[in-house]
């Protein structure tokens, strides 16, 4: 176990010191070719500001146990949801990109929805551990419950995120074991109407058209895809080498976000795209490892679920 928690750790430390070094990356070059303005290294040191609050978190959770998390979680999560309405309230939310997601407090800017994608695993769990049989009405009650940020976040809109929510939430039935009629019936009708309707939908269906095919937009939404996909060719095996992008000097947008993998990709080649998987690969199996040898059953479905909130997404 011990070993497993090391080999953990040193994956997280790798991913970390890789975003850094693409964050600076990436930003001083937009800095120096103006296309935003500020100090070279004030974006670093936001970063790390970022990791110290998340290491902070880590010790605090460490030293209380995950049995005081999942005590606390239903007030930790009435908080989240009420950050979630603080979004619609004028001059509280920020529009970015045509969605309302981020709060912006003290010059920070942060995404209420990341804070759900934690709380709603740990409420579900704490609701499962103490129910000794489950009926329907339990269950359409604490699902109910939980769909409320769920549409709250629809509605910015963020479907990606809410597509990642109702995934966790698919994880979680299966893990604890759910009557499949329960949830798999009702999901497929509402999947079934879902699809239908974003499918008529202009906004989704342009977004499916650029993902497809962006070079049919190569002046709108279709420029950043195109871009990165000269980037991620242009690394070829290899890669440019390291500071060496020619992409990020103003030709890819947002390469400093969205698109830092492009960007990766083109200096780093694809044997750099592939040590990075493999990286991701080992924080999976390390968690998973941990999951299958937590002390009760408590350990084994928080292990779980946030072991497959962070591989999903990567």
């Amino acid at each position: 176990m011990k070993n497993t928690s090391v080999w953990l750790i040193c994956s997280v430390a790798l991913l970390f010191s890789f975003g850094l070094l693409m964050v600076f990356n990436t930003t001083s070059a937009e800095i120096l070719e103006r296309t935003i303005d500020g100090s070279t290294h004030a974006p670093l040191l936001r970063q790390f500001l970022y990791g110290a609050v998340g290491i902070g978190a880590g010790f605090l959770v460490y030293f209380l146990g995950y049995e005081s998390l999942l005590k606390y979680s239903p007030i930790l999560f009435g908080t989240a949801v009420c950050l979630l309405i603080m979004l619609y309230i004028p001059g509280m939310g920020q529009t970015i990109n045509g969605s309302r997601r981020w709060l912006g407090i003290a010059g920070f800017s942060f995404q209420p929805s990341e804070c759900v994608k934690i709380l709603i695993p740990l409420v579900y769990i704490r609701w499962f551990l103490s129910k000794q049989e489950i009926h329907f009405k339990d269950f359409f009650q604490i699902l109910s419950f939980l769909m409320i940020p769920i549409l709250l976040i629809l509605l910015q809109p963020d479907h990606g995120t809410t597509a990642i929510l109702l995934s966790l939430l698919v994880v979680l039935f299966f893990l604890t074991k759910i009557r499949l009629i329960y949830w798999a019936i009702p999901l497929m009708v509402i999947m079934g109407v879902g699809v239908w309707g974003a499918f008529r939908i202009p906004y989704v269906q342009s977004r499916i058209q650029v993902y497809l095919h962006p070079e049919l937009d190569l002046r709108g939404k279709g420029h950043q895809p195109h871009q990165a996909k000269i980037a991620a060719g242009s690394g070829k095996l290899w890669g440019r080498g390291l500071g060496e992008s020619l992409q990020k000097l103003n030709y890819l947008p947002e390469a400093r976000s969205d698109y830092i993998a492009a960007i990766f990709a083109e200096e780093m080649g694809f044997i750099g795209i592939l040590g990075l998987i493999s990286v991701y690969l080992s924080l999976t199996f390390s968690g998973v490892v941990i999951a299958m040898r937590a002390k009760d059953q408590a350990g084994y479905l928080i292990a779980s679920i946030l072991t497959f909130l962070i591989s999903i997404q990567a």
